[in-house]
């Protein structure tokens, strides 16, 4: 009897959202679903937290069309305090929680919770979760004839959850930590450039000292699996958009400068500049692809260049496309060159 009420119930429209309070995008993807053989609610949710922060999460539900919601109890699994990002479940007693004549109608949740940021240093940088998951890298079909050889062969590459900066590094950021600019073009909120890769390693370090954590360059894997827009990508040309001019600041429209970050348009997964302001340098000594499937790769063991990639504020669009890859000696410093961070899930 209690199965063929719920069907019942189920059958009718129905709704979910989730809400973050604070802050948005928190809390994505709402959903449930009737798990018949144990007679409960599977409600499940993304989180999506920057280093350190807290989430308070609860779940309530509604039987009068949204009017009203009630704090459920009979819960289980990620609810409360919950410290890390990631897809997550809570699974809900309804029977214990509610008597049969209870149930009628339309039947809503809500999943929603307060944010507690931590206080950052001034040197961090706003980070941005991004879902493991498995991607083609390198020459793919929206990449047209655009392709260069170093972009091929095409090849499978599985990630772990990792975290990855919104935008670029800023000069107001490194300041914060180096204690002096080395920018052609000054700008607190620009990025910061004229950066060599063992210069940033210096960043890193200091940064990580003042702040306990542990921040680094992206792989080269890690950072096109993000511009690709990670497990939501649509699939586009640069990192967003099929229209360049949507997400980069390239030749065509940057006035030969760099600009404020995160003033383009962002990419599926709310990621900034990507295809255009600065070049980026990533953790990978520079190498050849095989077509061999790759899992969390890190690049060669030794080299003479590191990997850039990423448009740059005088770039033509071939050299702002999401597969495009660059290279440089890890002492060069160029108003072209900045990084942004990334840092592994916990």
């Amino acid at each position: 009897m209690k199965q063929l009420l719920l069907i019942a119930i189920w059958l009718l429209p129905v709704f979910s959202y989730g809400q973050g309070i604070k802050t948005q995008d928190v809390i994505t993807n709402v959903d449930f679903a009737w798990q018949s053989d144990t007679e409960k609610v599977i409600i499940t949710y993304s989180l999506n937290l920057s280093s350190g922060s807290i989430a308070n999460v609860r779940v309530s539900m509604s039987l009068d069309g949204g009017r009203t919601f009630r704090r459920l109890n009979n819960v289980t699994g990620d609810t409360g305090t919950v410290r890390t990002s990631g897809n997550k479940q809570i699974v809900f007693d309804i029977f214990s929680e509610l008597g049969k004549e209870e149930i009628s109608g339309e039947v809503q949740f809500k999943v929603e919770g307060e944010y507690d940021a931590p206080t950052r240093h001034p040197g961090e940088p706003e980070m941005v979760f991004v879902q493991g998951g498995t991607f083609t890298m390198g020459c793919t079909a929206e990449q047209g004839s655009d392709c260069f050889g170093d972009e091929k062969p095409a090849h499978r590459v599985t990630l772990s959850s990792y975290s990855i900066g919104k935008y670029p590094v800023t000069q107001a950021q490194w300041v914060a930590v180096m204690g002096s600019n080395p920018s052609y073009f000054k700008g607190d909120n620009l990025p910061v450039e004229r950066v060599s890769w063992n210069d940033v390693q210096e960043f890193i370090r200091k940064l990580n000292a003042l702040t306990g954590k542990q921040y680094r360059l992206p792989t080269e894997a890690e950072w096109e699996y993000a511009a690709r827009g990670g497990n939501k990508s649509q699939g586009y040309k640069y990192s967003g958009s099929n229209t360049i001019g949507n997400v980069a600041w390239c030749s065509a429209n940057s006035g030969i400068k760099t600009h404020p970050v995160g003033s383009k348009q962002s990419n599926e997964l709310g990621i900034h500049d990507m295809s255009g302001n600065v070049r980026e340098w990533c953790s990978d000594w520079y190498g050849t692809y095989t077509a061999t499937a790759k899992t969390n790769p890190t690049g060669p063991t030794s080299g003479s260049y590191r990997v850039l990639r990423g448009g740059f504020w005088n770039s033509v669009a071939e050299y702002c496309r999401v597969a495009s890859r660059n290279l440089n000696d890890p002492d060069y410093r160029s108003n072209y060159f900045g990084f942004r961070l990334a840092c592994s899930s916990e």
